[in-house]
């Protein structure tokens, strides 16, 4: 399980003294057991898609800060959160190339029938059922539009 693994990349850096990798690996554990508590599962554990969402959800957390540390001029802030981001990054599943994810998006386009910027409604539902965990939402946005663009 992904949490398991969590859990023991936590005691590898416990015992190598990486005090930044320690203390978002803690984070996240917690965020786990809280989310297990909240759905009344502590005892059989969240499953490895439940943790990948809480995974997703800390990441844009991360995100959303370090853009606002920026924006008030608190570099070493906006660091810090991306440095954290780098750590959660590894619990996510592999993510598509760009062209992969291109070529997948080029045909939900083609069988929704979709031909503008205002037709992304269309396809984002489609898109992400076909492309699941395999590229953020923001990023599949971001290629349909470019699709439509042209």
């Amino acid at each position: 399980m992904l949490r398991k693994e969590i859990l023991e990349d936590l005691k590898v850096a416990m015992k190598a003294g990486d005090t930044q990798t320690r203390d978002t690996l803690r984070m996240l554990d917690s965020m786990i057991k809280n989310e297990e508590i909240s759905l009344g599962q502590r005892e059989e554990g969240l499953s490895d898609e439940k943790v990948v969402g809480l995974v997703k959800r800390a990441i844009k957390q991360r995100k959303d800060s370090a853009s606002q540390y920026k924006e008030a001029g608190r570099e070493e802030l906006a660091q810090q959160e991306e440095s954290e981001m780098k750590v959660i990054e590894k619990y996510l599943p592999a993510q598509l190339s760009d062209e992969k994810l291109k070529e997948s998006l080029m045909q939900v386009v083609a069988d929704s029938g979709a031909s503008s910027p205002s037709d992304i409604g269309k396809v984002m539902g489609k898109a992400m059922n076909v492309i699941g965990d395999g590229a953020d939402g923001a990023r599949v946005k971001d290629m349909i539009t470019e699709i439509l663009k042209d």
